[in-house]
């Protein structure tokens, strides 16, 4: 009977709202906020009601983040932290939850990424990109589910990849912690689900960055990246965020467990025009776009 009454609670409410994206008042908490996908989450949410707490590593780019979102009328605060500090993570919730109040929604987007050739990859780029990608990206989760655990409800969404949903030349590190993030999104939706949290993960495709286009030949760009996304374009942080806010929001109510790639289309099928959609990373890899440090990988 209980059971039944859960049922048409929801039901009703649905009813009366039609499509719930109501976000306002709800805590947000975003890893990797400072910059990318993270600071256009924040903006994003920010603008929708949200109260929004920045967490990132670097300090500048933090009160940097902090001082442009409090300027468009955002309530917003900001703490420096690495993603992996257990410890930290405890202090750091405190802090925000006494001027903010209770997390509930929770984006975790904070990553790096270290491309080298696999066979001369250092255990430096192996583990740094482990640490902070799949290690930091649970033991955030690990304390900001926690809390939404005891209080019997959240939201949380992992920032995963394309690179989650097939492989990439030249970011095998890369590439086995977006795997990693699926995985973790999926066991975690099924062990907090009882507990009203909800756990899913966005794939972006390339998202259009002054970093990609510093990193990547001009040529490359456009003959063996755009051209394979079916839409015919790179996304923009924004696109990412929006996905990100529907998950968050009831009108995903009962969306766990998922990974929703953002991609254009990439991932849609084997072969686009120019026959197959690893972006090139082979050919980057031949140009020695992923050229290791010298003595990387040497033991």
């Amino acid at each position: 009977m209980a059971f039944l009454q859960v049922i048409d609670q929801r039901a009703e409410r649905i009813q009366g709202n039609i499509v719930d994206f109501e976000l306002k008042g709800r805590t947000l908490l975003v890893t990797g906020g400072a910059s990318g996908i993270g600071l256009a989450v924040a903006r994003l949410g920010g603008l929708q009601g949200m109260p929004v707490a920045v967490v990132d590593a670097q300090k500048e780019a933090t009160e940097a983040a902090v001082h442009a979102l409090r300027a468009e009328g955002i309530t917003c605060a900001g703490q420096v932290l690495d993603v992996q500090d257990s410890q930290g993570w405890q202090r750091t919730l405190d802090v925000l939850e006494e001027e903010l109040g209770p997390v509930r929604a929770m984006v975790g987007c904070a990553g790096i990424s270290r491309p080298e050739p696999a066979e001369s990859m250092s255990d430096e780029a192996w583990d740094s990109v482990m640490g902070v990608n799949l290690t930091g990206l649970f033991r955030s989760i690990r304390a900001v589910g926690g809390r939404m655990v005891a209080r019997r409800g959240g939201s949380i969404v992992a920032i995963a990849s394309t690179n989650a949903l097939g492989g990439h030349a030249g970011r095998a590190n890369y590439s086995a912690t977006k795997h990693g993030v699926v995985g973790l999104t999926r066991a975690l939706a099924i062990e907090w689900g009882r507990q009203g949290v909800r756990v899913n993960a966005v794939a972006p495709g390339v998202v259009d960055t002054p970093l990609l286009r510093r990193n990547v030949p001009a040529d490359h760009i456009q003959h063996a990246m755009v051209d394979r996304v079916p839409l015919g374009r790179f996304s923009v942080a924004e696109e990412q965020a929006q996905v990100c806010l529907f998950l968050l929001s009831d009108a995903a109510s009962y969306v766990s467990g998922a990974t929703i790639p953002v991609d254009g289309g990439l991932t849609a099928g084997y072969f686009t025009r120019w026959n197959g959609a690893d972006l090139g990373s082979n050919a980057l890899l031949a140009r020695g776009a992923y050229q290791a440090p010298e003595g990387a990988g040497q033991i």
